[in-house]
């Protein structure tokens, strides 16, 4: 595939293949971008941004409307597509093109409830006689830096909600999966989204990174990723607004008057979904010393009858990591764990880019698999005495994306709720959860910012004060 600036498909001087992790074989390649072509997608989109600063909001609408409806009708292509790029297996694949559909609808939604609000500037004796309201404006260009491992939700959440806000975007896609946002922008072409207001340039995010964050003709930053890498653009962008969203390491608790049967058929998806590769896999659980064992027993039940392989096989319940360099650190992270006095359960080994899903207890929270963002397939319990002990642990740590709690109490619940520090809180199901239309975002060194397109429309568009006087 080609990538797209100043409105025409680019072939590029250099291309670099994109591969099925599963077994490495080639797909298809793109362009290896460069900066000077992020120059050339912002020369482009300056004028695409006045283009789509005039367009009403009926014609955004529109193009929303039919860009979810283009990806409905072909899920299955879009699905296969991903799961294939990415790893994931092909049901996982599916939904995710379902789920982006649904995103491009919400946003449609949203642009025409975007608008400004009138101020009682007569409130004070200073504003007697005038009149004041806002205006919402569009940001203007908004660059859209997205992961791997949701290769077109996560597009869909950054460009839908900057379409409807009035937006030009400089898409820059995941090196690994840059191949499912490209067909995106095949689609938005076909649903009638002006040429010049878009651009996706593919490529080395360290190679693109500092051109996109240092040109001041960008004047909004969505990015998904690691903490790294996202304190790296804060450090870069200077006066931009910027929404990062970071990952995490999220802790689920349970407690002992949970329901264990239901919570190891929980963990047995939101531990291990897309191979552990979701910011909000379940990662850390923190178990009350009263339903430990029996917990124990239940999910060894359930996670050893997870089988891994190749993602596009209908029996296949786990798909590989999307590097084999990843699995290779998730592997060295179990390993050490082990080494440091957690026991493994079952899996752990590995095979190229698969790891088998494993399942360790006595994890301390000093070890990487507990401390750190693993992003793999696998889970560490850990025992403590009380909910004072399991809030604790489950705050310590630098991040606060997703965390649940599993009891039928609804006072330690709702405390849960109150004292866990995380900006999305579950109770009762795993922390691997999110409807497109909720404020998702996380709390410390998991970001700022929400997405969902109510919230992520707010973050693209800035706000004009009118006094009439």
């Amino acid at each position: 595939m080609e990538m797209f600036l100043q409105g025409e498909w680019v072939s590029g001087n250099q291309r670099v293949e994109v591969v099925n992790p599963y077994n490495g074989a080639s797909i298809d390649t793109v362009p290896v971008g460069s900066a000077k072509d992020i120059e050339s997608a912002l020369d482009g989109l300056e004028q695409g941004a006045k283009v789509m600063r005039d367009m009403p909001t009926h014609q955004r609408v529109d193009i929303l409307r039919k860009a979810a409806q283009i990806i409905q009708d072909q899920q299955e292509k879009l699905g296969r597509l991903i799961s294939t790029e990415e790893g994931k297996v092909l049901t996982e694949g599916l939904i995710e093109a379902g789920r982006a559909a649904e995103t491009f609808d919400l946003s449609a939604d949203e642009a025409r409830n975007l608008r400004g609000e009138t101020v009682p500037l007569d409130s004070t004796s200073g504003g007697v006689g005038k009149l004041g309201f806002t205006l919402r404006v569009p940001c203007g260009i908004v660059a859209a830096i997205t992961p791997f491992n949701f290769p077109l939700n996560l597009v869909a959440h950054k460009v839908g909600p900057a379409i409807a806000g009035g937006n030009a975007v400089l898409l820059k896609p995941a090196s690994d999966t840059p191949l499912s946002a490209l067909k995106l922008v095949e689609i938005l072409l076909e649903a009638g989204l002006p040429p010049q207001a878009i651009a996706c340039v593919t490529g080395s995010g360290s190679e693109l990174g500092t051109a996109i964050c240092e040109d001041q003709r960008v004047r909004k930053i969505s990015f998904t990723g690691s903490a790294e890498v996202g304190l790296s653009i804060t450090r870069a962008a200077g006066l931009k607004r910027i929404t990062m969203e970071l990952g995490s390491n999220s802790p689920v608790i349970v407690l002992d008057d949970a329901d264990l049967e239901k919570v190891a058929s929980t963990l047995a998806v939101t531990g291990y979904a897309n191979s552990g590769q979701v910011c909000i896999s379940s990662q850390r659980v923190i178990a009350t010393a009263g339903c430990h064992d029996d917990l124990t027993d239940a999910l060894l039940s359930k996670v050893s009858k997870l089988n891994a392989g190749d993602q596009l096989i209908e029996e296949t319940d786990i798909g590989p990591l999307v590097r084999e360099s990843d699995a290779k650190r998730v592997e060295n992270w179990i390993v050490e764990a082990k080494e440091q006095g957690a026991q493994l359960l079952c899996g752990g080994s590995r095979e190229g880019s698969l790891i088998q899903p494993a399942l360790l207890t006595n994890v301390d929270a000093d070890m990487k698999m507990s401390c750190e963002e693993l992003f793999g397939p696998a889970l560490g319990i850990t025992r403590v005495a009380g909910l004072d002990e399991a809030i604790g642990l489950a705050n310590q740590t630098r991040f606060g994306l997703s965390a649940a709690v599993f009891t039928q109490d609804i006072d330690r619940a709702i405390r849960f709720a109150r004292e866990v520090d995380s900006g999305n809180l579950h109770v009762n199901f795993g922390t691997a959860w999110r409807s497109e239309i909720m404020p998702y975002g996380g709390l410390k060194g998991s970001g700022f910012g929400k997405e969902g397109p109510k919230y992520a429309i707010n973050e693209m568009t800035e706000t004009k004060m009118v006094i009439i006087h």
